[in-house]
């Protein structure tokens, strides 16, 4: 069965990673690991004289080292599988004299408490928050957003809404003169709520709190979209489907993350053996290919990749080639895992020498060699697309 495309347009080639991102992994504003060679050295130091029963003689070994914000900070990522070190070298480095510019602040505490928290420190994690509370160094967002977090991967969801409603009297209002930038902050709190309980699978919990106070924010396409993927991810797709009747119901039109977020559900975990169950999910496919054209919504590399990928799981290379063709047309190049995924896949089908007939083998082999001659192809428009942007 050939999968119907939509009709000839122009299709952006642009794949929309800022939800999808935003989706799979929540930002919590935390420095990243960088290479520092003094960062390697202190924290071996730490790790290899650290005594348990004297936790601050492994720290009296750093006498002499002059610590900076950055040296503390990437120390504190170098350690953050060794807790009780990490703890160690926090309050050590809190009990220093004051440098002329201050030495811990909120991102300091927020690597603690997210290193904490990964062991289920809790206790720990708010004694820090009041201490916090109680200097000059005020807790922000991103301190609960790190709890909530926490909270939720160790399956303590009441506790992590708690913890959300707690924020309120804790985070200073620095915002309070601009009410737009205020508004977007608590919005962006919530659909991080609503996302780290759908990401650990948390779904019905995250779609009960959503109706308790969906009247209170701005409800966004957004918000629903996290909800549908959430209900995607475990598999209910009926629910998906109900939760973007009812987002379209209130006047909040679907976008092309929301399409692909539906299409990914659809197919990821569809089986498609025997061929009734993948004609079957093709169908499922088309219909929403269906109505993105009717929205005016175009499909991207996204889109045509999840089709892709069900074509090679099913064994369709003549289909496969198809849509890669399709795609070179409209100059839309696939992703290198992509590319990787369906080599692998022809390769699979072509090597099978006790299913396969020599003519059979001799066929896939010849579609694996087209494969690679179209994206060679498409690299090439991509190459010359990148250069004229030069």
């Amino acid at each position: 069965m050939a999968f119907r495309l939509p009709p000839k347009s122009t299709l952006t080639a642009s794949i929309s990673h800022r939800f999808l991102c935003f989706l799979s992994s929540p930002s919590l504003n935390l420095p990243k690991l960088e290479p520092s060679n003094e960062a390697d050295s202190l924290s071996q130091i730490l790790l290899t004289h650290h005594n348990p029963f004297h936790s601050m003689e492994s720290s009296l070994q750093i006498h002499g080292v002059s610590l900076s914000p950055f040296l503390l900070h990437q120390t504190l990522l170098r350690l953050q599988h060794s807790s009780k070190i990490a703890l160690s070298f926090f309050l050590f480095s809190k009990s220093l004299p004051p440098p002329p510019s201050p030495l811990i602040s909120t991102t300091s505490y927020n690597l603690v408490i997210n290193i904490l928290g990964k062991v289920r420190q809790f206790d720990v994690v708010w004694q820090l928050i009041l201490e916090m509370d109680q200097s000059d160094i005020s807790p922000d967002s991103s301190t609960f957003m790190i709890l909530v977090c926490r909270l939720i991967a160790a399956g303590f969801t009441h506790q992590a809404i708690r913890a959300y409603n707690d924020m309120g009297s804790f985070v200073t209002a620095r915002i309070d003169t601009d009410s737009d930038n205020h508004s977007q902050n608590d919005s962006f709190c919530f659909c991080f709520l609503l996302d780290t309980l759908c990401k650990y699978g948390y779904v019905k919990v995250a779609v009960e709190i959503f109706n308790e106070r969906k009247y209170g924010f701005r409800v966004d396409s957004k918000m629903y979209t996290i909800l549908i993927s959430g209900w995607c991810k475990i598999g209910i797709i009926d629910k998906a489907e109900r939760f973007l009747d009812e987002m379209m119901e209130r006047g909040m039109e679907p976008n092309l993350v929301t399409y692909n977020v539906m299409l990914n559900g659809v197919c990821r975990r569809a089986s498609l053996h025997p061929d009734e169950r993948f004609d079957r999910t093709i169908r499922n496919a088309e219909k929403l290919f269906d109505e993105m054209h009717q929205r005016g919504i175009e499909p991207d590399v996204t889109s045509f990749s999840i089709v892709l990928h069900v074509y090679s799981r099913a064994h369709k290379p003549e289909l496969t080639l198809d849509n890669l063709k399709y795609m070179k047309e409209k100059g839309i190049c696939p992703s290198e895992l992509l590319i990787l995924q369906l080599s692998s896949a022809f390769a699979r089908v072509g090597g099978s020498r006790r299913r396969r007939s020599c003519s059979v083998r001799w066929l896939v082999m010849g579609l694996a060699l087209q494969l690679q001659l179209i994206i060679v192809s498409l690299r090439s428009i991509e190459a010359g697309r990148m250069s004229m942007a030069l």
